[in-house]
């Protein structure tokens, strides 16, 4: 075999979001991989009459061939006779142990090779140094060798925000023009089986009210940050496997991106490495690899983990390019965390003003909470001391302060309750002029680990076969010791509500009092999120009392949506709502406010449900309205009736059995939403006729003309606009109000 010049790429150069740009795994951060990475190159391996394989520059070695592979080595080409020697040599000849003789199953043979392959040139160094690495971290886990041993623990420094606090606007106003700066990257997850869910989890409605899709939330926020700074919208970056790619794409292009500029959006997917069957690293076969029905002819592969995902910005060119486009951050962030942005302005503010190069959003933790804590970490020898801040694993965190002199290991602070090791969330903010510095000289690959989960206790049989992984939270370590690496903490309702766990899964962490990381506490905390702020600007909002949907308590109330378009952060939301102490909010309300246009919410009363879109170009003042009505209402459900498995996943409904739709037209101005129900045109004291849109569209009376759609019609109605209730037929001259059908959302 031939000496292998380049590091190769893992998968195709695309360039847009109809193809993949580059993939990647990757190798340790050794020295030994600093070559590049940017040329394809399979094997090129030289093979004597005999039979004997001999690698380019080394002495002629003969390996003996299993039985197997002697029987149909005939039929092999002479690339595929290169990787069965190579795989010999790594050790691997049981993936040839019951193979037909030659002229049976030939295709899936070339199949099989065609799989090595790909696994060899996808790996920087490719297979045998991968299989090499593995053999020695298995060894290391086998006999309990600790990464962390010598170094010694300590609270980085970082900021720490209070929501509507004076000293978070001022982080926030500091980071608010950022955005437009700013460069973004999906980190998608994969498929939401694990969830019940037979789609993406970028597909999952981030709640039912709305039915807004992830993808959907994402492309509306980054639309929004455009729109409010002259028009530029910042760029997307995707990464995608073989199992998400199709589907994501499919996702997007039919919903025509929902509206976001195709020419933006890149598309980057990560390749697998092989799974790993014991402590010798042998590569494990697969009951039904890549969609072959006979394990004997495929590999079980894994995804190598998020950490790939800074070789695939390296190996693209999207993070120089990002670069040479003026763009000055790039923010990692996760596919089911529907808070992942209410505080991204003021962690900006965070990264812009302290200088720093990488910025961890994080949580307060609990101790002992399973998630990792962003820690300072000293080495210190004769010849130098090595700090670095990174993330350490909860399991690591508290034997590591036992080592360090702190006998009471990972405690609560007493004056906080809480940690004082920030939790890490896996939302990241790099400089990026820094950042494509790194990777340049690193390309991106991260240090590997493995974490095989034994079925004995001398730790030597796999309970499922493991593969070597990385983090991209890792990248700290590969940074220089002048390099600034903070933190910004901030209350998880403000921040992180990920949708991980099935029902079931979800159901035992409530009960041992850990989130629950489920569909239903997602769609609650999101509820949660938008109230708290509005109870922060002084308004008068309730809260549905608690219920329990699939043995996971929730408070599902108020129901408050508001759209990036009409408020990306807290600042904003003083905007929205002026005179915050006129709006009062039941606890099993539902406000709705859409954009693309703006709203002003100078005083309400609302009990039931209100859904206000307002056009671009128009400005949608509502004032002295009380709106009453019989709402939405949470209706429980069960496998037995109910076949959405959206629905199924949280245990409940919608029953739409009421609401006051509104729609206000594009480029109307600035207009009032008053009490006697009539939208007037600010400048102006005489109303404008509301037209009724019916199931048949109706042509509005004129272009300032408002639409308010709704169900079938009844003699009386619940909806007040008045102090006192105002009746059916006296509402009619200005809209048509109508009670709606029970409907399943």
């Amino acid at each position: 075999m031939g000496k292998r010049k380049n590091k190769s790429k893992r998968g195709s150069g695309g360039g847009n979001a109809n193809k993949p740009e580059g993939a990647g795994a990757a190798d340790t951060a050794s020295a030994a991989r600093k070559e590049s990475v940017d040329a394809d190159e399979h094997v090129d391996m030289s093979v004597s009459n005999s039979g004997t394989s001999r690698t380019s520059g080394d002495a002629s070695t003969t390996t003996a061939r299993p039985a197997g592979l002697e029987s149909n080595w005939a039929i092999l080409s002479t690339a595929e006779q290169a990787l069965a020697e190579l795989l010999l040599k790594a050790g691997q000849a049981h993936l040839f142990d019951g193979w037909d003789t030659a002229g049976t199953n030939d295709a899936e043979k070339h199949a099989f090779f065609a799989q090595v392959q790909r696994l060899h040139d996808t790996y920087p160094d490719g297979l045998a140094a991968y299989v090499d690495r593995a053999k020695a971290l298995l060894a290391e886990s086998a006999t309990g060798v600790n990464s962390l041993d010598g170094w010694t623990p300590a609270v980085p420094e970082g900021a720490i925000l209070e929501p509507g606090s004076a000293k978070y606007c001022e982080w926030e106003t500091a980071g608010k023009d950022e955005l437009k700066a700013t460069g973004f990257v999906l980190v998608a997850g994969g498929l939401g089986e694990r969830l019940g869910f037979s789609g993406i989890k970028v597909a999952l409605p981030t709640e039912i009210t709305t039915k807004t899709t992830y993808m959907e939330f994402y492309c509306k926020y980054l639309l929004a940050v455009g729109a409010k700074n002259g028009g530029k919208i910042p760029p997307l970056a995707i990464m995608v496997s073989d199992d998400t790619h199709d589907r994501t794409l499919a996702l997007l292009e039919s919903n025509d991106y929902f509206g976001y500029p195709k020419e933006a959006l890149t598309l980057m997917k990560q390749e697998k490495v092989a799974a790993l069957a014991d402590n010798d690293a042998r590569i494990a076969r697969a009951a039904n690899a890549e969609g072959r029905g006979d394990g004997r002819y495929g590999i079980d592969c894994k995804p190598h983990g998020h950490g790939d995902v800074h070789s695939l910005l390296h190996r693209t060119g999207v993070a120089k390019r990002w670069e040479v486009e003026g763009l000055k951050w790039v923010v990692f962030f996760q596919d089911t965390n529907a808070l992942a942005f209410l505080s991204l302005a003021a962690a900006l503010g965070v990264s812009q003003k302290l200088g720093l190069e990488v910025n961890s959003i994080a949580i307060p933790r609990v101790p002992k909470q399973a998630i990792g804590a962003i820690t300072r970490l000293t080495h210190t020898t004769e010849k130098e001391t090595k700090v670095m801040i990174v993330n350490v694993e909860y399991n690591q965190l508290d034997p590591l302060l036992r080592a360090s002199g702190s006998p009471e290991g990972d405690v609560a602070d007493p004056s906080t309750g809480y940690s004082p090791y920030p939790g890490n969330i896996n939302q990241l903010i790099f400089a990026l002029s820094p950042y494509v510095a790194t990777l340049n000289k690193t390309h991106g690959v991260m240090g590997e680990f493995v974490n095989p989960k034994y079925a004995d206790a001398a730790r030597s049989v796999f309970k499922k076969p493991t593969r070597l992984e990385c983090m991209m939270q890792d990248y700290p370590k590969m940074l220089p010791l002048e390099a600034k690496v903070g933190f910004t903490s901030l209350p998880a309702w403000f921040s992180f509500s990920p949708v991980k766990n099935n029902a079931p899964d979800a159901a035992k962490a409530a009960q041992a009092g850990t989130p629950p990381g489920s569909a239903s506490t997602g769609e609650a905390d999101q509820y949660y999120a938008v109230a708290e702020q509005l109870r922060l600007l002084g308004c008068k909002v309730g809260k549905a009392p608690e219920a329990t949907y699939t043995g996971i308590p929730v408070s599902l109330g108020p129901r408050v949506v508001i759209d990036p378009s009409v408020a990306l952060n807290f600042s904003e939301m003083k905007k929205v709502f002026p005179s915050p102490d006129r709006v009062t909010i039941g606890g099993e309300a539902t406000l709705v406010l859409q954009g693309p246009g703006e709203v002003e919410v100078q005083s309400l009363e609302l009990e039931g449900a209100l859904v206000l879109s307002v056009g671009k170009g128009t400005t949608v003042i509502v004032k002295d309205m009380v709106v009453k009505n019989k709402g939405h209402v949470v209706v429980p459900v069960s496998g037995k009736d109910e076949p959405d498995e959206v629905l199924l996943m949280r245990g409940y409904r919608l029953e739409k059995q009421d609401e006051l739709r509104v729609q206000a037209p594009a480029n109307a101005g600035r207009m009032v939403l008053a009490r006697e129900g009539n939208l007037v045109p600010e400048a102006e004291s005489l109303p404008v006729k509301i037209a009724a849109v019916s199931a048949i569209p109706t042509k509005p009376v004129n272009p300032q003309a408002a639409h308010v759609t709704a169900p079938a019609p009844t003699p009386a109605t619940d909806v007040e606009l008045e102090d006192k209730a105002v009746s059916g037929n006296c509402l009619a001259r200005a809209f048509d109000c109508f009670k709606k059908k029970p409907a399943r959302a």
